[in-house]
């Protein structure tokens, strides 16, 4: 990739400082931390709209859950002391956990407790969404020194009637056309497999909001993971059917060891054409997965019956990375690089989108291309003009036949869609070629 400039540092300097706001709050389907989480995008994105959806609401084969909220969360010892508390970490406590302030054995408590070996010193990320129970996460390090005796196992929780929160963000365009951006906010403190994702969508909604030249429509979503989709979709599905173009999933953005693909469902897109041509000409060598590597809301945006062109670009992709779902996710695995190489391909994306049309040639034969200024007047090496750009603009002109949208186009001719979009807009600018259709699904 080429080297960002000063401007785009600073912006990926902010996206991390985001993060870092962010990382601590303890968010999960429902409660105080999802919201307090989308309070703070809202005052990115003043737009955005926030939308409580009631416990018991049915969506689909689902049913929005109870509300849960946390305050206080620890197991005490023999002697009193705290050795797991919830207000060190919050990936302490499984998701979800039921109220409980009980004294019991060792023996009952590990009946209770969740570790990992293979990462003993690290606290795994736990949840029990959707049957009651409580429960703690701990090192497997630490685990293995509890003596026998009695705990004390406190949880100030509650688990009742209340609602779902999610944002939307819908930013017209010329066009009816839609492009869906999706992203969830249901994690607690894990920087990879959580935060990355709304913090880069919120910076590209941010940028999308300042153009004003916008020809598609966005809708951008931050909602909680499955149920928070499924419940968007049993609201908005006739319409996104009627109008998606392509949609992205925006998860594990945030590290910089490498970039990862996973294609709709269909496979053969818009969303896989722009994102495989984007990652080919803007950073090379990248993981490419099957949809049945799928592990987030694509499961349900390509839901048979649902059919949405929608695939995921990331970077380490969950499952596939050894700090997943456990406290090593955390700020130091996420940087400003990482998360700003994603937010500038996720905009190479964007602009693709919007540029891609379908073009033809207007002129019979080779045009005069000396008397518009677009080839030098003297036969040197490289004129006025680089070979290469006389060379893109030179094959736009002979394969732009009617038959190929942009990205199709750009593929042909072996260069890259922003490489062509700046050209094609002075061929149109001096009719040498005319746009004849927009290209759709």
């Amino acid at each position: 990739m080429t080297k960002p400039a000063p401007s785009s540092v600073n912006i990926y300097q902010e996206i991390y400082s985001w993060a870092k706001e962010l990382f601590p709050i303890c968010r999960s389907l429902t409660g105080e931390g999802t919201r307090q989480t989308l309070r703070y995008f809202k005052r990115i994105l003043p737009q955005m709209k926030i939308y409580e959806v009631p416990s018991g609401t049915k969506a689909f084969d689902w049913e929005v859950p109870p509300e849960w909220n946390i305050r206080d969360a620890y197991i005490k010892d023999q002697n009193g002391q705290k050795i797991v508390d919830f207000a060190d970490h919050n990936l302490h406590l499984v998701g979800y956990s039921e109220p409980i302030d009980e004294v019991m054995s060792l023996e009952r408590l590990q009946e209770h407790l969740h570790s990992r070996e293979d990462r003993p010193h690290a606290i795994p990320y736990v949840t029990s969404y959707y049957k009651r129970n409580w429960g703690f996460c701990l090192p497997h390090a630490q685990r293995e020194n509890l003596k026998p005796g009695d705990y004390h196992v406190h949880i100030d929780s509650t688990l009742e009637p209340g609602s779902m929160t999610y944002g939307e963000l819908i930013l017209k365009g010329r066009e009816e056309r839609e492009v869906l951006l999706s992203t969830y906010i249901c994690h607690p403190s894990l920087g990879n497999d959580e935060i990355s994702g709304p913090v880069v969508t919120a910076a590209l909604a941010r940028w999308l909001a300042a153009k004003t030249d916008r020809r598609l429509t966005y809708r951008i979503v931050f909602v909680p993971e499955t149920i928070g989709s499924i419940v968007y979709l049993s609201r908005n599905l006739e319409e996104m059917k009627r109008n998606t173009d392509a949609g992205f999933v925006l998860t594990c953005v945030g590290d910089d060891r490498a970039y990862s693909f996973l294609p709709s469902r269909q496979g053969d897109t818009l969303a896989d054409r722009v994102a495989r041509h984007a990652l080919r000409h803007q950073v090379g060598e990248f993981n490419s997965y099957s949809f049945m590597d799928r592990g987030s809301d694509e499961r349900q945006y390509c839901s048979v019956g649902v059919d949405l062109p929608v695939a995921s670009l990331m970077r380490s992709k969950y499952h596939e990375y050894p700090e997943y779902h456990t406290s090593d996710d955390d700020l130091n695995l996420i940087s400003p690089e990482g998360l700003g190489g994603a937010f500038e391909l996720y905009r190479t994306v964007l602009l693709t989108l919007e540029h891609n049309k379908v073009y033809r040639t207007t002129v019979c034969c080779e045009p005069q291309l000396g008397k518009r200024g677009l080839y030098p007047t003297l036969s040197t090496v490289e004129g006025g003009r680089g070979k290469r750009w006389l060379r893109v603009l030179r094959n736009i002109l002979a394969y732009a036949d009617g038959t190929m949208d942009l990205i199709a186009l750009a593929n042909r001719i072996e260069a890259s869609a922003t490489e062509c979009i700046p050209i094609i807009d002075r061929l149109l600018e001096e009719n040498l070629l005319e746009e004849i259709s927009q290209p759709g699904l």
